[in-house]
């Protein structure tokens, strides 16, 4: 099981947490002239990284916030947790502290 920091409230077990899905994806500006085809890839297609790995998590039982994890998708270690809109960090980045 992990253990993901909440920015807000602290370490906290994955199960009071909720995937959001891939981080940092940008909506198209113009959908309505996307083909079919551009428009399936934005909605379906998402980057299947070995490694570092940017996602978004909700803290559903708790401050019912949204944030970023950099997660490594073959350890499942978290590298880094950041608010949204912030810049990643570097993956591989580690934080004070040891996580």
């Amino acid at each position: 099981m992990l253990k993901i920091e909440c920015p807000w409230c602290g370490p906290r077990h994955e199960t009071e947490f909720r995937y959001g899905g891939e981080a940092h994806r940008v909506r198209p500006e113009k959908p309505d002239s996307l083909t079919d085809e551009a428009w399936a890839a934005f909605l379906f297609m998402r980057t299947n990284t070995k490694g570092a790995f940017a996602e978004r998590w909700c803290h559903v039982n708790g401050c019912r916030r949204w944030f970023n994890v950099l997660r490594h998708t073959v350890s499942h270690e978290i590298l880094a947790v950041y608010a949204m809109g912030e810049v990643p960090p570097v993956p591989g980045a580690r934080k004070e502290g040891g996580q």
